[in-house]
């Protein structure tokens, strides 16, 4: 073994005896996060033959999981969105004037008509903008034309 991967086994060794001098109470051994995450980052380096000679208060299967997990959530951290919630509806569709130039089409043919101009909004979002303008929508406006 190299120095590094000694020191490393006596650490974990050193922090499994403070665990359990704090837990002597209780029947059940329960790690904490930070225990976990300890444990975790210092087995990890270990090659799997000093694993195997240590004794170990859990299994090497279940600190190997709490290091997944721990890297799970370091990149689900990371991949929370800036804006929680639905993005905001683009200016510019509300500018378009196609349902007043167009008294005729439905929503749902504003809804096609935005979608060919490449404009990808949802046709319940169609539904709302003239809504919210005032447009009433008529019984010929309520279908395709």
């Amino acid at each position: 073994m190299t120095d590094r991967d000694k020191d490393a086994e006596i650490l974990v060794l050193r922090h499994q005896i403070a665990v359990l001098e704090r837990r002597l109470a209780r029947k059940k051994m329960r790690f904490t996060a930070a225990d976990r995450a300890l444990l975790a980052a210092l087995l990890h380096r270990l090659p799997l033959m000093a694993l195997r000679r240590m004794r170990l208060l859990v299994r090497p299967a279940t600190v190997l999981r709490w290091h997944r997990d721990q890297a799970v959530g370091r990149h689900a951290a990371r991949s929370q969105p800036e804006r929680p919630g639905r993005p905001p509806t683009v200016r510019s569709i509300r500018l378009l004037g196609l349902v007043r130039e167009n008294p005729s089409w439905g929503y749902r043919r504003v809804h096609d008509e935005l979608l060919v101009l490449g404009v990808k909004v949802a046709a319940s979002t169609v539904w709302e903008i003239p809504k919210d303008a005032g447009i009433d929508p008529a019984p010929e406006r309520a279908s395709t034309t």
